[in-house]
């Protein structure tokens, strides 16, 4: 099973962890997201390309459902504008042991970081600024290939 969402509106993450409890796995694994104050920001906006975003997510998916032999795999990434500390991204998976469920949802959100066409930008007191890409995502999901 897996499971691609993109949306506007808060992500629940008790019902996607109930979600994947039921794939029938030994484990579930799972990471969340939130938006960060860092630097003043008082919020965040995401933009997407409908259709390319979605097939994206769901290559990366598919490909970590294949290499771990998940039960489900579950990508749940906000896009709009949001606040501090709301969430901006569910990842989760479930896997007959625990080393897979973890090391695929590691790679799904170090891999969600660098595959997926998401703009960010952030308002700040200073003014709204485009987030750049950054070495450390790149070298994170690096260690995956």
């Amino acid at each position: 099973m897996i499971r691609v969402l993109l949306p506007t509106t808060p992500i629940d993450t008790a019902a996607e962890l109930a979600r994947l409890e039921g794939a029938d796995a030994g484990a579930v694994a799972s990471f969340t997201g939130l938006v960060r104050r860092d630097d003043g920001v008082s919020a965040l906006e995401l933009e997407h390309y409908p259709g390319a975003t979605d097939a994206a997510l769901l290559k990366l998916a598919q490909s970590a459902v294949e290499r771990w032999s998940l039960n489900a795999a579950t990508i749940v990434h906000r896009v709009g504008r949001m606040l501090p500390g709301e969430r901006i991204v569910f990842v989760g998976t479930a896997a007959r042991h625990r080393a897979a469920a973890l090391e695929a949802c590691a790679f799904l959100i170090d891999r969600l970081k660098t595959d997926a066409p998401f703009w960010k930008r952030e308002e700040t007191p200073q003014g709204a600024r485009w987030v750049e890409a950054r070495a450390a995502d790149d070298a994170a999901a690096g260690r995956w290939d």
